[in-house]
Formats: C-alpha cells, structure tokens, sequence
C-alpha cells in the first residue's frame, strides 16, 4: 500500500554480475536467497524431495555437499530433477570438482587454495568453464589457513580478506572471472568488518552469511543483525541464513529479512501486534494459524492482524488486507486501507485466507493485463 520513502531507500554496493545456472547474481540482478540441504547427497530421491521443499519455500538455488563419489554420482540425477540451480558443496578433493561439474553443478564451492597443487586448480577451472559453471570462493573463520592464524594470531577481518584476496587472485590468474566470495563467521561482528573491509577491494558479487548461527530463534536473530546491517548499507548479492532448522525454513527467514529492508518481497507479509489485555481475539493463534495456511502465497502483499482499535486502523491503512479486534465477537475488516464489513470470530480466519487468495488472484490479473499491453505496444 504505501510508496516507497527516500529515507527507506538503499544504495547497493555495485558488483559486476556473474550467472550461476539461469539465475543472475550481482549487478541489478534482485539479491538471491540460497539454502543447503542436509540429507545424504549420495540419496538422490531423499534430496530431490528436500530441494522440492526448498522450491516452494521460493529457494532461488541451493546447494549440496558433495564429499564422495556416490555424492557426485546422484548429483547428475540432482540436477536434472531439480527446478533451480545447483551448487556443489568441494572440499579439498579436486576430483569431486571435476566430477561435479561434469555432472550439471551450476557452480562449484570451493577454496582454490585448498584444492591442492597449480596444476589440479587449472584442471578445476577449466571444468568450470567448460561447463559454464561459476565459481564460489568460501572463506570460514573456523578454516583459516594456517599460515594466515599464525601471522594474525586468532580469526579476525584482515585475515579473512586476506584469504579471499589470496584464493581471488588464483581464479584470477587464470582469467576466471565468474566467481562469488564469501567471508563468514559465527561472530556476527567479525562477519560484517570482514565483508565491509573486501567491499572496498573487489567488485565480485557477495555471498551473504552469519555461518553456524544457531537454532531457529537465535540464529534468525543473530543473522538478521549481522546480514541486515550488510544488506542496509548496500552489501550482499545473495543470501543464506544458516540455521540448524530444516532448510526450507531458512528460505523463509531469509525472504523475511529481505522483506523486513524493502529489497525484495515474496507472499504474504505480516504486520501483527503482541497482543494485550484489550485484544478482542486471540492474536498469537491467529497469526500462527495464518502464517501457517499462507505459505502458498507468493505475491507480494501486506496484512494486518491487530487485536484492538488503538492501533488497528492506522496499520489497516497501511495494507492491502486488515482486520481489527472488536467487541462482542466481531471484528472490523479492512479491504485497501478502508473499512469495508465485518466478521465474526469463528469464520474470521477462513475468511481472512479466502480475501488474501482472491488479493493475489487479482494482483497476478492486472500484473498479466500489464504484461500483455505492454507486449502489444
């Protein structure tokens, strides 16, 4: 409903742009969200089904480790199987690379630097560019070199982008451009002075994450924090939110964050109160309840879920759909920012589903209309 504001707006970092599979990452392109499963990549029908709820979650690629043969074996069914672009997780084994790529991998994730001697990086780089693949460079703050902690002393920003440098500048020297860089830690602070510190060195596109964050709760918070404050000041092309929750809860948390900073929206977003003494139902069931049932939605738009009049219409005219708590059962509902009827407690959450359904099937109607006059012009 409402427009954007100049003090809501974000200046991005600008990167070059690289394409992993038919997505487009950096540039203009909108900033990805990535996830990872964690079955057995060697159980291709286990994986398959995985990345198939990650694609409904709206996944825009994913990635799979790849520490074996069997791995890169069933990669090859992966691929084919899957609707996004896939990402082979390597480490150290350069094999895995080579097979990997052969097998499909839109990029291949790896440390050029720990591949192993300048003739194995070669042969990964040719394969990635015989392929099409592109290129993930992963630094850890827990995989430091140890060159690198023993100059440094302990994990810190200069050591991490020294790293990055080090392994950019193989991929480099080989004429390879089609490459992404991460710098992560666990420690928030180190993250986002690691990432702000290679910004100002390279123009390659970033890959955005808080790694081993934590659970659901905490590892949401602590990555919004530290991939929010990237993000507000224009840094990160592609995002994963590590969470130890399934992944496709990490697709959520992701399109949330993006939704929270205006960068980017998909399905429903919520504007919901705490709940207090004067809400006239109950808040907290009913957000869960709507939340859960809303999934299937990916157009962007806005609803508003307030438990009583002190705040509800002022948010309501701020959303496509609201709803207000009111006295006696009945609750005020708002179509548009305006007041429109009224619905009862025990119909008001089928009824608010159905009218969010009936708002996306309109916004999608005039989205083609548009799309179709625009064709014809």
């Amino acid at each position: 409903m409402s427009a954007i504001r100049p003090w809501r707006s974000i200046e991005r970092r600008k990167s070059r742009q690289i394409m992993v599979g038919n997505v487009a990452v950096g540039g203009d392109a909108p900033v990805t969200v990535q996830t990872m499963t964690n079955t057995p990549t060697s159980d291709a029908k286990a994986t398959i089904d995985q990345i198939r709820r990650c694609e409904e979650a709206g996944a825009d690629i994913v990635r799979v480790s790849c520490p074996d043969v069997a791995s890169t074996e069933a990669l090859r069914t992966i691929v084919r199987e899957a609707r996004v672009p896939i990402v082979a997780d390597i480490h150290f084994h350069y094999k895995r690379a080579l097979e990997a790529a052969d097998a499909g991998a839109a990029c291949l994730r790896i440390n050029p630097g720990n591949i192993g001697s300048e003739e194995r990086v070669r042969e990964v780089i040719a394969a990635a560019r015989y392929n099409g693949c592109a290129i993930r460079i992963g630094v850890n703050a827990g995989s430091l070199e140890k060159d690198l902690l023993e100059k440094y002393a302990e994990p810190c920003p200069e050591a991490l982008v020294e790293s990055a440098m080090d392994h950019i500048r193989i991929l480099e020297d080989h004429g390879f451009r089609e490459y992404k860089v991460a710098v992560k830690a666990s420690d928030l602070f180190l993250a986002v002075a690691a990432y702000q510190q290679l910004a100002e060195q390279v123009d390659c596109p970033f890959h955005l994450g808080i790694t081993e964050a934590g659970g659901l709760i905490g590892g949401t918070v602590k990555s919004a924090i530290g991939m929010g404050a990237l993000l507000w000041a224009g840094i990160g092309d592609t995002i994963r939110v590590s969470l130890s929750a399934e992944p496709e809860e990490e697709v959520r948390v992701g399109y949330e964050l993006l939704k929270s900073l205006g960068i980017r929206n998909r399905g429903v977003r919520v504007v919901s109160c705490p709940s207090c003494a004067r809400q006239g139902f109950d808040v907290i069931r009913t957000v869960q309840a709507l939340e859960e049932r809303l999934q299937h939605i990916r157009t962007p738009m806005s609803l508003s879920v307030l438990g009583c009049v002190v705040n509800g219409p002022g948010e309501a005219r701020e959303t496509d759909i609201g709803i207000t708590g009111g006295g006696n059962g009945t609750h005020m509902v708002y179509l548009s920012g305006v007041t429109d009827h009224h619905v009862r407690d025990e119909a008001m959450i089928d009824h608010i589903v159905r009218l969010v359904e009936a708002k996306a099937a309109e916004i999608e109607a005039d989205k083609d209309s548009a799309e179709t006059l625009h064709a014809a012009e």
